[in-house]
């Protein structure tokens, strides 16, 4: 299959099943049971969540510390995730919320289906062909007035490197590119900031979609 690897009906590129896999290896090091993190306790406190609001979490990993801080403060949490080992924990560690294994380039919701969106880590790992097109898809699943809370990177990169023992891809355009994706789709970008990590770092942004 060339720089493609068929894995049941699964066709996946080498950047995806670089994700995809490596992730299943580095699940448990990468965010353990209990592990708590101020930052994400911060950014999902400053949401503002109804009681019963419905929460999508793109790349939600093993659920751990975002979706139960979510399903804490009372939302219906639905998490995404091409990991089927972060998903088998994340059904393990945070049973209140509901969790498919599904690939975000392909996996589909119905129009007004959410009240927030959140991805925290996760389209970073996303060709950026990907995360331009999921933009517009991203509109048509929150209600008009919906919040998207999401990472993105903080610079133009792509490339491969070992992350905990695994070869991992990234790939992101600078963040006003990213930004602008998301304006065009009728986001009115409400905060952006940077989020350090290490000698780099990351750009949080909160949007809510126009109505």
């Amino acid at each position: 299959m060339g720089a493609e690897r068929g894995v049941g009906m699964l066709v996946l590129s080498v950047p995806s099943a670089l994700v995809r896999f490596g992730y299943d290896q580095i699940s448990g090091a990468y965010r353990g049971d209990d592990d708590v993190i101020d930052e994400y306790r911060e950014w999902i406190d400053g949401l503002d969540l109804e009681p019963g609001a419905r929460v999508l979490d793109l790349g939600c990993g093993c659920g751990i510390p975002a979706d139960r801080l979510l399903v804490a403060r009372g939302a219906e949490v639905l998490g995404v995730d091409f990991s089927e080992e972060q998903v088998r924990r994340a059904r393990e560690l945070v049973p209140e919320a509901r969790f498919e294994c599904a690939d975000i380039a392909e996996w589909e919701a119905s129009d007004d289906a959410f009240d927030v969106v959140v991805s925290f880590y996760a389209l970073i790992h996303v060709p950026r062909d990907v995360q331009r097109a999921l933009a517009p898809r991203l509109a048509r699943w929150l209600r008009p007035g919906g919040t998207l809370l999401a990472t993105i990177g903080s610079a133009d990169w792509t490339g491969i490197d070992d992350y905990l023992g695994q070869p991992m891809f990234w790939d992101h355009a600078d963040p006003d590119t990213t930004v602008g994706w998301l304006t065009d789709a009728g986001f009115d970008v409400r905060s952006r900031r940077f989020v350090p990590e290490g000698d780099s770092g990351h750009e949080l942004v909160h949007a809510v979609l126009r109505g």
